[in-house]
């Protein structure tokens, strides 16, 4: 596993995309995914609003890049990391992945599938588990969220 100084270096990237969110109407996650060399092989924000795709989570958009950068959908390797905790959906994508990292920023009281309500990247029954590094820079991460959502209230 990378260092904590890397997990804030890609968890920075990572706002970076999600920073971006907002002005599309999309809530601001951002996501990268980063080779063991520690360059990047994909990044994304969430693109709901934008492309009215309830799947476009920067999870799955950052995993898709990844997985077209390397042309390989294994991306044995690879550290997803997401500034919010990853929800079912994206955790599943996870294990099909077969990522064997995941470092995120915010815990999801709501929704999360990485540790808060379900550990889906952790089941003992899944046929790949991933290491999981909550709460890097969580809360940078968790401010932004907070206040895209008092924005719209």
């Amino acid at each position: 596993m990378a260092p904590a100084s890397l997990h804030d270096t890609w968890m920075r990237a990572a706002l970076g995309e999600a920073e971006k969110a907002p002005a599309f109407g999309d809530v601001p996650v951002g996501a990268v995914v980063v080779a063991a060399d520690g360059g990047v092989l994909g990044a994304d924000r969430n693109r709901r609003e934008e492309r009215h795709d309830p799947t476009a989570h920067a999870e799955l958009l950052a995993i898709r890049a990844a997985a077209s950068a390397r042309g390989a959908w294994r991306l044995d390797d690879a550290t997803l990391v997401v500034t919010l905790e990853p929800c079912a959906m994206c955790a599943g994508a996870i294990v099909a992945a077969r990522i064997p990292t995941v470092v995120f920023g915010a815990w999801d009281a709501k929704a999360g599938a990485a540790g808060s309500v379900w550990d889906l990247v952790r089941d003992r029954r899944a046929l790949h588990r991933a290491e999981v590094v909550g709460g890097v820079l969580e809360r940078e991460c968790a401010l932004l969220l907070e206040e895209f959502f008092a924005a719209r209230r």
